[in-house]
């Protein structure tokens, strides 16, 4: 029967004609495979169609909407960790975490469809995919637990978060190794993040903080509702009028301030990039090595990620939204930031070569954003301490005296 291929990073479909037997897992890829590299917004039916070589009417047969077929999509990128994970009852754990490793690199896109797509699914649909999620994060805290059983649940389930962190890294990124040696390095990795020794976590005192003195600036007004609703809604899913609205400036009043809704993209992308930059500026500043340097820039990426997962948000998930030039601009920005890391850890670890580091790099900020991403653990005091030491793991830094 015939089938889809993937050739040059796209699927090749089926001859028009043909029906073969597995149409609806063919579907199911060639969505995987246009939401991953091209997003949910820009991805219409007739594509996914054209994709599998059937006609638009045929795929609603299969899937009764576009976003039905994300919610499968983005379902379907779990469950091979989730299938992995079951057999935890039965094999020893380093058998299990060689599985989910593979399955997390057959399903590479799978760590942005959770993340990035997820979001614009509608809230019950969007409710469903965090259930499966907790799930999968429950049962690595319990076999995280069950081999150290001094920890605390949240102990357990930062390390969790961290782990998953780590293995859904290569989603985000197209650095290949050959299959052995990645499977290996992703296994140490992770293994690295969950044997860490996470430092006492306890909630954030119950008293409220200061309210502080609010900005009278309508411009800051809209820009911060615009990284709030971006990050939790995806570009995509907001209309500018939702953003005036929750800034508390009604109708054109927004066009003041920012001529698009993209123009306030790009100004929150700006902003979370230079406050990278800047960060990143003093570190190397103030440092007499690279090491030094180093530990520097984890320390205060760490309290950047946990205070302004927002923007974080943005970085990872939105700049695709940009238009062309602001686009290429923020990239290479991406770039330049994490070649800096990966020449620190060069210097630092010259034994791994530009490749590891540069996986290893990206595992580690991996690991902290999937964290910080998760509001009741960043808001856990210690949860930033933690985070040092699991990143500075990751990376291979030796743990401070």
């Amino acid at each position: 029967m015939a089938a889809a291929v993937r050739k040059g990073g796209g699927l090749v479909p089926p001859a028009r004609g043909t029906r073969p037997r597995n149409r609806r897992e063919l579907i199911l890829a060639a969505a995987a495979d246009l939401f991953y590299r091209r997003g949910y917004a820009d991805v219409a039916m007739s594509d996914i169609a054209e994709a599998v070589g059937m006609g638009p009417s045929a795929l609603y047969r299969h899937f009764r909407s576009k976003q039905h077929l994300l919610l499968q999509v983005v379902l379907d990128g779990i469950a091979p960790v989730r299938d992995a994970l079951a057999r935890s009852a039965v094999d020893d754990p380093d058998t299990v975490l060689r599985a989910v490793v593979a399955a997390t690199l057959d399903h590479r896109e799978a760590g942005v469809l959770w993340q990035r797509e997820g979001r614009l699914l509608p809230p019950e649909e969007r409710a469903e995919v965090h259930r499966e999620v907790r799930a999968v994060t429950a049962v690595v805290t319990a076999l995280i637990r069950k081999a150290r059983p001094q920890l605390s649940a949240g102990q357990g389930e930062v390390l969790a978060r961290s782990g998953l962190g780590v293995l859904l890294s290569p989603s985000f990124h197209r650095i290949d190794l050959p299959r052995p040696e990645y499977v290996r390095l992703l296994v140490d990795l992770c293994r690295a993040a969950v044997t860490a020794h996470p430092a006492a976590l306890g909630p954030i005192a119950e008293a409220p903080a200061p309210a502080g003195v609010g900005l009278r600036s309508r411009r800051e007004a809209l820009l911060g509702a615009a990284v709030r609703m971006f990050a939790e809604q995806g570009y995509a899913g907001v209309a500018i009028e939702d953003i005036g609205a929750a800034a508390g400036i009604a109708g054109p009043s927004v066009y003041n301030h920012f001529e698009s809704k993209a123009d306030l993209l790009c100004a929150a992308v700006t902003r979370g990039v230079e406050w990278l930059l800047m960060d990143m500026t003093r570190a190397l500043a103030g440092a007499d090595d690279a090491e030094a340097a180093l530990r520097v820039l984890l320390r205060s990426y760490v309290r950047f990620s946990v205070d302004r997962s927002d923007l974080v948000q943005l970085l990872v998930a939105e700049v695709s939204h940009l238009p062309t030039q602001a686009r290429h601009r923020a990239r290479q920005a991406r770039v330049d930031y994490l070649m800096e890391w990966t020449r620190l850890l060069c210097a630092v670890r010259p034994q791994y070569g530009a490749a590891e580091a540069r996986i290893r790099v990206h595992a580690a900020l991996s690991a902290i954003n999937d964290v910080a991403r998760v509001r009741h653990l960043r808001d856990t005091d210690g949860v930033a301490s933690t985070l040092v030491v699991v990143a500075g793991a990751v990376l291979g830094l030796t743990p401070p005296a």
